[in-house]
């Protein structure tokens, strides 16, 4: 099925300062993650019928522009079931129709998406499967790594969606992201996710039973680079962390102070 992938300029913490907008089938068509308008955007829609719109999930450089092509085109908007209110707050319209895991999109003639939950970046994280290839937003990346931050993101659910797209994905698949380049070895790129946020944690439980006690002090033995411009969301990345250690009794976290178990 033809799917077209449109960087988008937005204000965004990813590297490269884009998100990627993608426009799937050329009859009954579905756009997904429109951060915002532009005329690279619109010449790709010019020639459809776009029929669909819908996000990954609801950060704001991916639906910035969901309300504007939604009610030119007339198109049908699906959101997460359960995250209705939430995300007409994030794109001020309200959806038409809601998924679930396994809920399939029709696209007329061009055949169908099918919906594949992802929770953990954000909890109603989805990602859209075209064929063999996966539109993956925020899951995954071709290089570096996905923030995974507290409050709403959860390190647990975030391992789960990973192992889980890693076990159904073949090897000559894709995945398609949020930003930067497509991923063409999809379980590798997987692995590798799964092995840099094994390796954080690690580095955050050592911190801790080294002695630290504030998020700063854990962060601060954790992360061997420079944070500059970065620290908030490293920050929220090791409280995701704590987060999940905690869950699983191997230490004790109020919030604010944290102690081996």
């Amino acid at each position: 099925m033809e799917r077209t992938r449109i960087p988008v300029d937005v204000e965004t913490r990813a590297p490269g300062g884009q998100t990627n907008a993608y426009v799937v089938g050329r009859t009954d068509a579905l756009l997904v993650d429109p951060a915002r308008r532009t005329p690279a955007l619109d010449e790709v829609l010019a020639d459809r019928t776009l029929a669909h719109v819908a996000v990954t999930h609801h950060h704001p450089d991916h639906v910035g522009a969901v309300a504007a092509y939604a009610r030119e085109f007339d198109a049908t908007v699906w959101a997460r079931a359960g995250r209705e209110d939430a995300f007409e707050s994030a794109t001020g319209i309200a959806p038409d129709r809601t998924f679930r895991d396994g809920t399939v999109i029709p696209l007329g003639d061009s055949g169908h998406v099918g919906v594949v939950e992802t929770p953990g970046h954000a909890p109603e994280h989805v990602a859209f499967a075209v064929d063999e290839d996966l539109l993956v937003g925020d899951l995954a990346v071709a290089e570096g790594s996905v923030v995974v931050g507290a409050p709403e993101g959860d390190v647990r659910a975030y391992l789960s969606s990973l192992r889980r797209v890693h076990a159904r994905i073949s090897s000559s698949a894709r995945l398609l992201p949020g930003h930067g380049p497509v991923v063409t070895d999809p379980r590798a790129a997987c692995a590798r996710l799964i092995e840099h946020r094994l390796d954080r944690e690690q580095r955050v439980l050592a911190a801790v039973e080294s002695g630290a006690t504030l998020v700063d002090d854990v962060l601060d033995a954790a992360y061997e680079k420079d944070l500059t411009g970065v620290r908030d969301l490293a920050g929220a990345t090791v409280r995701a962390h704590l987060e999940k250690l905690a869950a699983e009794g191997r230490v004790e976290w109020d919030g604010r102070r944290v102690r081996p178990a």
